[in-house]
């Protein structure tokens, strides 16, 4: 059967009835992460629409840069005619089958290809259909692990304070965010905090503040800390970000995943690194592990590897952890119905294509210093503290006062950034995220294709708001 020709999305605003859109959703969308509330008080939301490269047009017809790649997803960029391609032919072929004891032929190839990039012996895959359920079965999986090697005491799991792993029971018992789990408490047991390498925050965590260095071997040393005060017959795993998102893009320092492992390999803990935001490409490698000479147990991913184009997620597992699952009657019982999803495994290998061909990677590597610098112009604003991160995936710190590092209140923050600030960048033109989970930053993670011309307009657009919002202050 001849496939149809996708048409190329236009420039004019699609025939959607607007009233009727918000409408139906103030009746019956419940948003994500959201303010119900935005739609119950008649303002309504915004309705993106479509995407073609680096940008966004919302219901109106109005143009945004997409400054997050929609949720540091869609990183091929949108409007990939060759990713719809693959799926609507996949689609037709086979759209549906399990891999709860059967194969096809995608899920195969894709498992092969990110075993590929994997670092060390990283090469089995398990597949998922998203972020948090790749983290909650790294989770289980390191629990089960060491019941298997007749250790079952070791059940705890350790990681950074504010980091976020995602929301199941499980992944949340693993997030550092209080706020975020108090209403669902009792969580999941078994999950421990350490800092983070925060390195602007150092002070305020009574840790080294004059050399990066020594800074990082002291957070790293934090953790032989909490291994040792819960007992390393206790502790399963530690869960870390290579770049941690939430609280602003917190790179490592020098050495700090090297005394990790050490930390690790000395108590017999499993690390995971949680690449669910920084794999494909975000920072500059398939896998940020590789950037940073990060030797994990496993690494969660999801996002970037289907660019968001259809959902899928992934654990990727050492020999050594996958070792006691290769003989006899041993089962791993865990799974999910849409776990590699033949259409999904398609889009993530077409995907992955156009990373290699286009030279993705590269591209982010060579371009990164230049979007720092760019990003770095800001710092010349009062209300600008600190700008950090690496690739693609930078965090812009908002203080009150930059000679002390004085951060914003509660009520302050509120009224920086949800009464003020996400609403005026986004008129502006840009889509970001302004977060406050942990001190109130800016985060930007635009699509792998942007280069200098998106940096400067990014900036422009970041310097007008962010001026105005201290003469607001």
């Amino acid at each position: 059967m001849t496939m149809p020709t996708p048409v190329e999305p236009s420039t004019r605003p699609l025939d959607h009835d607007e009233a009727d859109l918000q409408r139906k959703a103030k009746d019956h969308l419940w948003m994500h992460f959201a303010r119900q509330s935005v739609m119950e008080d008649g303002h309504g939301v915004p309705i993106i629409v479509k995407g073609q490269g680096h940008h966004i047009w919302d219901s109106k017809g109005k143009k945004y840069i997409d400054g997050l790649s929609g949720l540091f997803t869609v990183n091929a960029g949108h409007g990939r005619k060759r990713l719809a391609h693959a799926a609507a032919k996949q689609a037709e072929e086979l759209a549906f089958f399990p891999i709860w004891s059967y194969a096809h032929p995608n899920a195969i190839e894709l498992a092969d290809r990110l075993a590929s990039y994997a670092p060390g012996d990283l090469n089995r895959v398990f597949y998922s259909t998203g972020g948090g359920e790749a983290v909650e079965t790294a989770f289980k999986l390191a629990k089960y692990y060491w019941k298997l090697q007749g250790r079952p005491t070791k059940h705890k799991v350790i990681s950074r304070n504010v980091a976020y792993h995602g929301t199941p029971q499980g992944a949340l018992a693993i997030t550092g965010i209080p706020a975020m789990k108090e209403m669902f408490e009792p969580v999941t047991p078994g999950g421990f905090r350490v800092p983070n390498t925060n390195f602007y925050r150092a002070a305020e965590m009574s840790a080294p503040t004059d050399d990066l260095e020594i800074f990082g071997m002291w957070a790293a040393n934090r953790i032989e800390e909490m291994i040792q005060f819960e007992g390393p017959e206790t502790v399963a795993a530690i869960f870390l970000e290579p770049v941690q998102n939430s609280g602003g893009c917190f790179p490592p320092p020098p050495g700090y995943f090297k005394r990790v492992r050490e930390i690790c390999d000395k108590y017999d803990v499993l690390l995971v690194a949680d690449e669910v935001i920084t794999a494909f490409g975000r920072i500059g490698n398939m896998f940020a592990s590789t950037t940073y000479g990060i030797e994990p147990d496993m690494i969660t991913c999801a996002k970037g590897m289907t660019s968001g184009y259809s959902p899928i997620g992934a654990t990727i597992v050492s020999d050594k952890v996958y070792e006691p699952f290769k003989h006899g009657n041993t089962s791993f019982y865990h799974g999910y119905t849409f776990g590699g999803h033949p259409v999904s495994a398609a889009v993530a290998l077409a995907n992955l294509d156009i990373f290699e061909e286009e030279k993705l990677n590269e591209n982010v590597r060579e371009n990164s210093p230049a979007f720092r610098a760019t990003l770095e112009k800001l710092l010349d604003l009062p209300i600008v503290g600190d700008v950090r991160g690496d690739g693609y995936f930078f965090g812009i710190e908002l203080v009150k006062d930059k000679a002390t590092r004085e951060t914003f209140d509660d009520d302050e923050s509120e009224r920086l950034l949800r009464g003020f600030m996400s609403k005026a960048l986004f008129e502006a033109g840009l889509y970001c995220r302004a977060d406050d989970r942990g001190d109130p930053v800016i985060q930007l993670a635009p699509p792998l294709t942007v280069g200098q011309k998106e940096f400067d307009e990014i900036e422009s657009i970041l310097r007008g708001v962010l001026t105005e919002a201290w003469t607001r202050l």
